[in-house]
């Protein structure tokens, strides 16, 4: 069995545009890795290639294998095309925050859905109760093989080998990267390429107000993308320089100000990183190169972040501007 040719080979090489309308007023320069643009419609194509790929090489998967995961949404899509592709059998452990797009898509694409309606006991949080029944499918299924993104090194390693090597080979050493967190293997990954080379960019942690990554106070959090119940194991204390937390709100104003300046509708976690961007404004010297990473393409979100009865609901009719 082997992971290349077909949809594989579309993975990767996604454009960097600049985003001279959105930041048109500002003394720097902010370019955008458009990563909704990789076939599965977000960043985790990258991982889910590397981490498949490279089980398959060490014989951990074979035709007889069935895949699990845990995921919000986008790593589910991302390993259900490349398990279609190869004939393998997926169950993804999802949420009730998990979009109605994204199970649509991933079922679309032949993946098996298990949801988990109540969050862990004892944190209130989802996560350890996803990764709790992806250890109780791993006993009961045979064959069954969990990629864990959040603490398989080769989630990283995509974007250290392919991510930041493509950034950096159309901008050079950047001045800032700013980068959405979730599971870590992104910007873990870019800090590994930055630092493996010298550079002294700047890197800004993106997470989401309520999340715990950093030790931060858990609190609601509505939309999927950004932030995390627990720390992952991919989780270090030193891959950022600077941390921002976004709330729902700034994710949401930062997609409509995409769509609004720039013509891209991206998905919340976009947005998240744009808003970071704008809180930090007045710190980034002038001359300064900026890159940004959005994650995901914006129609899994057309219920909530451009939906304006939701964006009412939840967060109040300032945001609708």
């Amino acid at each position: 069995m082997k992971l290349e040719g077909g949809i594989a080979e579309a993975i990767g090489g996604t454009p960097l545009i600049g985003l001279s309308r959105l930041f048109q007023d500002e003394p720097f320069e902010v370019y955008a890795k458009l990563e909704w643009m990789n076939p599965g419609g977000s960043a985790k194509d990258r991982p889910a290639l590397f981490m498949l790929r490279e089980a398959i090489r060490r014989g951990d998967i074979t035709g007889e294998t069935v895949i699990i995961e845990s995921s919000s949404g986008n790593m589910a899509i991302s390993l259900a095309q490349l398990c279609c592709y190869l004939g393998l059998r997926f169950i993804c452990v999802v949420d009730p925050r998990t979009t109605g797009q994204h199970k649509q898509i991933i079922a679309a694409l032949h993946g098996e859905i298990e949801l988990v309606a109540e969050p862990d006991a004892s944190t209130g949080e989802f996560l350890p109760a996803r990764i709790r029944r992806v250890q109780e499918l791993l006993q009961q299924i045979p064959h069954a093989y969990w990629t864990n993104q959040y603490a398989n090194p080769d989630n990283y390693r995509a974007h250290a080998e392919t991510t930041m090597r493509e950034i950096g080979e159309q901008l050079g050493p950047v001045d800032y990267l700013f980068c959405g967190v979730s599971s870590c293997g992104t910007i873990r990954g870019c800090r590994e390429y930055i630092r493996s080379r010298g550079w002294p960019t700047r890197i800004v942690a993106v997470d989401a107000a309520g999340s715990v990554i950093f030790g931060g106070e858990k609190g609601a959090r509505s939309l999927p993308g950004l932030g995390a119940g627990i720390a992952p194991g991919l989780f270090q204390r030193d891959m950022q320089d600077h941390l921002l937390y976004v709330t729902d709100a700034e994710c949401v104003r930062g997609c409509r100000d995409l769509v609004r300046y720039e013509g891209i509708l991206a998905g919340a976690s976009s947005g998240g990183v744009i808003a970071a961007v704008s809180r930090m404004r007045d710190s980034i010297p002038a001359g300064a190169v900026c890159a940004v990473i959005l994650p995901d393409r914006g129609e899994r979100y057309l219920a909530s972040v451009y939906n304006d009865e939701w964006v009412r609901r939840e967060l109040g009719d300032e945001w609708l501007t």
